[in-house]
């Protein structure tokens, strides 16, 4: 089984630890996160190295998974991506057991699927975007790189959602619509 480095320790790091173990695809080599935090613990997984190493871990390990959260705004996500692609990471999808994923569907790289999220048929979901735990992405919509589709969130089907964009828990979107790149939608909206 292929190590993977996590990078981000937080709370999202946790729920993503969980879908590794469920997956059973890779085994965790460690987190990397603040120097501070160096010899701690998430989950039992040691921190293994802060960002100034990942080009030393990426000549260990082969595989990384960005484990930040997205609320206000992707830039740590997105510079995190960007310094692990360009350290030698590959940065595979990570999909829940408990997810459907149309087999018409793609995910990009570095995406994170969550459990109970449904993807239907003819969805495009970018890179490095995370599709929270009970969303539902219909048949047509695109995700662009860098969003958040919080949990319990609905895309409805054709809609683009531009990227950079969080969307929140239990928002709705209207079918066939396009939502701007870097959208804030607050929790519980409905998107029309």
């Amino acid at each position: 089984m292929d190590s993977i480095v996590l990078i981000g320790g937080g709370g999202h790091c946790q729920s993503v630890i969980d879908v590794i173990e469920q997956e059973n695809k890779f085994k965790i080599a460690g987190i990397v996160d603040r120097p501070e935090l160096l010899g701690t613990m998430v989950l039992g997984y040691e921190v293994i190295g802060n960002d100034e190493n990942l080009e030393y871990l990426a000549e260990k390990y082969k595989y990384a998974c960005i484990c930040a959260g997205q609320i206000k705004t992707s830039s740590l996500r997105e510079r995190l991506f960007s310094l692990a692609k360009k350290a030698g990471f590959l940065l595979p999808c990570i999909i829940s057991p408990r997810a459907y994923i149309s087999k018409h569907s793609s995910i990009g790289d570095g995406s994170v699927i969550m459990h109970n999220a449904l993807i239907n048929a003819g969805v495009t979901v970018g890179n490095n975007c995370i599709i929270n735990t009970k969303s539902l992405i219909e048949h047509n919509s695109v995700i662009e790189d860098n969003c958040h589709i919080s949990t319990g969130a609905i895309i409805n089907g054709g809609v683009i959602v531009g990227k950079n964009t969080f969307v929140g828990s239990q928002a709705t979107t209207k079918e066939s619509i396009s939502i701007c790149a870097n959208s804030f939608i607050k929790a519980g909206s409905v998107v029309k």
